[in-house]
């Protein structure tokens, strides 16, 4: 992907959601529509900073652990198990080499156990992995509410409770993804490229991600074609328990609302490109992060938002076939991971919509 190194920081807002009031709802959902992203205040939130805390020891832990051990545990096509070092390859267009991390998928728990084998590492704390889950859905569920409350989707088809009501577990199962990540150090600047995480956008209807401070690195394509960094402690953040919440708006919330919501194209990077913004250029040293990806049940049909905004939006653009959330799932997944092409097609209408 071609663009132009940047050297600013974005200014993104940070938008306290402790209260669900249609304010909030308007304020996240304009943070959305001008960047597909926006903080989230970390403060007055279900999770805590021992949640958070104690997932980052959690991740360290397990990303110390042998390789043959984890080798055990590899990714499997439920896009579940362990990622090693370039095997992920987010941006195959321009990459040849993969992605210089390692990560670990979980799907979603029932009853406080994983449906998949987990490591011994990650054996020890499932309690602790389905509580930070659980609490993880049930702040992607208000956002979706409020930004329902924003886009004022008619109450007769669902209102608030339209994006939500697609997103329930109790009608079937879901793409929904808790994912930690690692990007091991690096004592020599890379030969070909800085870039940690190949740029991309998110594939589900959104993304709530974690980070430490003084472990900078993500970067999104603003719409001058430019590459600009994301501070982890915008300011006015610095005294919070800890780092705001970064969410981005996913292709399925841009798809189902004619792209009038984002799904904005990032990547993450190393100090050594120059690019302003927290930590030391040159040394790219271990950076850790989590992330949840929130997706809709399987059979969801992507249908256009029944909201007056995205109307006045579609108005002279054709709607084009309605694929259902697995299959764009399936589609971005064999493109990422090198599965076969056979169900790309359905991504590419998804992607093709986003305006």
């Amino acid at each position: 992907m071609s663009a132009t190194n940047g050297h600013d920081t974005l200014h993104i807002p940070v938008i306290d959601i402790s209260r669900s009031t249609e304010q909030t709802g308007y304020e996240l959902v304009d943070a959305a529509v001008q960047y597909g992203f926006v903080f989230v205040k970390s403060s007055g939130l279900g999770l805590d900073v021992h949640a958070v805390n104690q997932m980052f020891d959690i991740s360290r832990k397990f990303f110390q652990s042998p390789r043959e051990e984890k080798q055990k545990y590899g990714m499997q096509k439920n896009n579940r198990g362990w990622t090693a070092m370039h095997e992920e390859v987010l941006d195959p267009e321009t990459d040849d080499r993969g992605d210089p991390k390692e990560g670990f998928n979980f799907g979603e728990f029932e009853n406080g156990k994983a449906h998949q084998p987990l490591p011994p590492d990650l054996q020890a704390h499932e309690a602790q992995l389905s509580r930070f889950s659980k609490l993880c859905r049930e702040l992607a569920m208000k956002l979706l509410e409020l930004f329902a409350i924003g886009l004022k989707i008619d109450p007769a088809e669902g209102g608030a409770n339209w994006f939500s009501s697609r997103h329930e577990k109790s009608k079937g199962p879901s793409g929904t993804i808790l994912r930690i990540l690692y990007y091991p150090s690096s004592t020599t600047t890379p030969s070909r490229s800085p870039i940690r995480a190949g740029a991309h956008s998110d594939y589900g209807s959104l993304t709530l991600l974690f980070r430490l401070p003084g472990q900078p690195g993500l970067e999104i394509l603003d719409p001058s074609q430019n590459w600009v960094s994301v501070p982890v402690l915008p300011p006015g953040t610095e005294d919070d328990p800890f780092p705001p919440i970064l969410v981005n708006i996913g292709d399925l919330l841009s798809y189902w609302t004619g792209g009038l919501l984002k799904s904005t194209v990032h990547r993450v990077v190393g100090p050594s490109t120059g690019v302003g913004g927290e930590g030391n250029r040159g040394m790219m040293e271990d950076r850790y992060s989590i992330a949840y990806f929130f997706h809709p049940c399987t059979d969801t049909e992507l249908v256009s938002v029944p909201s007056e905004r995205v109307r006045e939006r579609m108005k002279g653009r054709e709607q084009g076939k309605t694929v259902t959330a697995i299959e764009h799932l399936n589609g971005r997944l064999a493109a990422t991971y090198g599965w076969g092409t056979e169900e790309v097609a359905g991504a590419g209408i998804v992607l093709g919509q986003r305006g």
